[in-house]
């Protein structure tokens, strides 16, 4: 765990509490207020196996729900009536009811995991009204939880400050007031639990005086001489009183104090050798007592909080403890009564905590979907800006359905957590990563976009119009294939591109407006190609009928605008006519194909036709690549009925692959032949 010191620079070290253990270790005993002394009873001479010593009813460790048995007690044996006062004094007094001791369960710490730094800030002091002692590790994990998250922001100022320019070596942390406040209420947290705990050890120690002046008078007590031995016990009960009303002792003391005291109780039973009556007298009242705690027993059946119930209850079984025997023909029938409900406030507590484990078995059980929903949200990582804000939005989502899902079982919440958040931390470092190199990209695509913009600001100033306007087009071509800039200076960007085009084709168009005045003359003279197409002869030689047609098409594509309104028509009859005569003359479609394709040749730019042989040349050697591979896949086929199926599949895909490539190289030919006359 990092200390604190080096998440909060400047923050004064914190003392070592001798009472708390240190961030790195869980706690493995209960606090020092949690060890209760060792009472004995005031009527018990023996000692019983049950409170051999104090160690044998101190509580060490927190025990967990299951670990919460209900108390067994054995009854006593009273003497018997008919025994002589004596022999009842000098024989062993009757065992009190072996009432094991159960340990102090301890509340289960919240999950504070999902909560924010203000959400924290607020539980903590909450805290502080509470029993402070007894709240450590609460405490402790808030504050632990409050680190994780400090850092965290300490860590995105940092990133945002190196992201905006700045020198990680020059940054300078600001005041933070949320850090601030929390550091500041922990603090109040620790000196506050520090004063009580001090408190409490001088109490003990206060305790111990007091306790051994009582011994001092038991001791004074044996040693009187009195006649009176009602008043004698009376005194010696207003001791025992006394002696149970005196809280805890220091630890190292608790032993010799048990045994001195243990040891002056016999002094005085041997001393005093009370008489039967005296006895049956005490007995009564332990009887009166233990019906009593019988009936708070009951009362705690209809208790609406169960942990409130069992606390009380564990109370009460000291307390039972602490009361000598009652008359042996009642204490079988007050002892069941008194188990009886505590073993119903048992069950419903246990019934409780299953009731618990449950609910924290299914928060478990939705929060590992959560997690699995994280991980199919970002299987894959986007390739869009606008995926990349989908994902996170919908991880955001997941983040706050997770904050809405209660506390997970405490030895499964921090890898489920970490299982959790590790998802979002990649996906928004991947972001992070993705948005910078589409930064770099943008910044690229806007150098592109201004070369592009200064190239067609030179031609727009032409008026060489058909070269000119193949540049400009092949420029727009390049200006689509270029990706995005940044919106702040993609309209501006673009509208200098734009306006060029706009410049260069308004030129153009005031310049071909001044000669609409021919397209009536061009729609004569391609009227006049069509008719001559029609009444043209074609002998059996196909290069001559092809050189006829080529000369025929060239003279079609050398002839300038008609009149749009007959365009599409006069277009669509010529297509037609072509078409019929590549049909009567059987010219394949290969060779109608390459007809075709070296009209479009033709009419292409130097730009284009550069781009097309590339786009060719790669396609020709990916398919020859492909045709190889089959070639040799063809090789591994066994001989067999599903293996000739497959065999033939693969020769008609190499037959088409083989046709396309002739098809392509031939296209390639007439690319690269040379052109019959220069454009003008």
């Amino acid at each position: 765990m990092e200390d604190l010191n080096e998440m909060q620079p400047g923050l004064v070290s914190e003392p070592t509490l001798t009472a708390e253990p240190t961030e790195s270790q869980e706690p493995t005993t209960s606090a020092p207020e949690a060890i209760e002394s060792v009472e004995t009873p005031a009527v018990d001479p023996v000692e019983t196996p049950a409170e051999a010593a104090p160690e044998a009813v101190e509580t060490t460790a927190e025990a967990t729900p299951e670990a919460v048995e209900p108390v067994h007690e054995e009854p006593a044996v009273a003497p018997e009536p008919e025994e002589p006062v004596a022999e009842a004094v000098e024989a062993a007094e009757p065992a009190p009811e072996a009432v094991e001791p159960t340990p102090e369960v301890a509340e289960p710490i919240p999950d504070y995991s999902a909560l924010s730094r203000e959400e924290l800030l607020a539980a903590l002091n909450e805290l502080l009204e509470g029993d402070i002692v007894k709240l450590r590790n609460h405490a402790s994990a808030i504050r632990n939880q409050f680190n994780i998250l400090n850092k965290e922001v300490e860590k995105q100022a940092l990133e945002a400050f190196v992201a905006e320019g700045g020198n990680q070596e020059e940054y300078n942390p600001q005041p933070d007031a949320l850090a601030e406040a929390f550091y500041k209420a922990y603090d109040t947290y620790r000196t506050r639990r520090q004063q009580m705990l001090e408190e409490i050890e001088v109490q003990k120690k206060r305790n111990l005086e007091a306790k051994q002046q009582l011994l001092e008078e038991l001791r004074t007590l044996i040693d009187r001489d009195e006649e009176n031995l009602k008043q004698t016990y009376d005194d010696f009960n207003a001791i025992q009183e006394k002696w149970k009303t005196i809280g805890d002792v220091p630890r190292e003391s608790m032993n010799d104090l048990w045994q001195n005291h243990h040891f002056l109780i016999e002094q005085f039973f041997n001393k005093v050798k009370i008489n039967k009556e005296l006895r049956m007298l005490d007995l009564k009242r332990n009887l009166e007592q233990k019906l009593q705690l019988c009936e708070k027993a009951e009362e705690l059946m209809v208790e609406t909080s169960v942990t409130k119930a069992f606390k009380v209850l564990q109370e009460l079984r000291n307390q039972w403890k602490e009361i000598g025997p009652v008359p042996a023909e009642q204490n079988e029938e007050t002892w069941q009564r008194f188990n009886n409900a505590a073993n119903q406030i048992d069950e419903r507590r246990r019934e409780y905590y299953d009731q618990r484990k449950e609910e924290l078995d299914q928060n478990l059980l939705a929060k590992e979907a959560l997690v699995e929903k994280a991980h199919e949200l970002t299987a894959q990582l986007p390739t869009t800006v606008k995926d990349w804000n989908k994902t996170s939005d919908e991880l955001n989502e997941l983040l706050k359905l997770w904050k809405s899902i209660g506390p997970v079982p405490h030895d499964k919440n921090e890898d489920i957590w970490n299982r959790f958040k590790g998802v979002i931390d990649k996906h928004f470092a991947d972001k992070k990563l993705y948005f910078g190199q589409v930064r770099d990209e943008q910044t690229e695509n806007y150098n592109k976009k201004l070369d592009l913009c200064l190239r067609a600001e030179a031609i727009a100033k032409r008026e060489d119009w058909k070269k000119a306007t193949e540049e400009l087009l092949a420029l727009q071509e390049e200006w689509k294939a270029v990706g995005p800039t940044n919106r702040k200076v993609s309209d501006k960007i673009w509208h200098r591109f734009r306006g060029a085009c706009d410049e260069f084709f308004s030129k153009k168009g005031k310049h071909f407006k001044d000669i609409r005045s021919t397209e009536n003359e061009n729609l004569a003279v391609k009227q006049g190609i069509i008719e001559e197409l029609k009444a043209h002869t074609f002998g059996d030689d196909k290069d001559e009928n092809l050189a006829a047609i080529k000369d025929y098409q060239r003279r079609w594509a050398e002839v300038g605008f008609v009149p749009i309104k007959e365009k599409e028509r006069l277009q669509k009859e010529y297509r037609a006519l072509i078409d019929g005569i590549f049909e009567k003359l059987k010219i394949s479609a290969r060779e109608a194909d390459e007809a075709s394709y070296r009209e479009r040749v033709q009419n292409m730019g130097s730009r284009t036709k550069n781009s097309e042989q590339q786009e060719l040349t790669e396609h020709i050697a990916k398919m020859r690549s492909d045709l190889k591979l089959w070639e040799n896949n063809l090789g591994f086929l066994a001989n067999s009925k599903q293996a000739d199926l497959l065999k033939e599949e693969f020769e008609k895909k190499m037959q088409h692959a083989r046709q396309e490539i002739a098809l392509m190289e031939a296209r390639l030919r007439i690319l690269n032949e040379p052109k019959e006359e220069e454009e003008k």
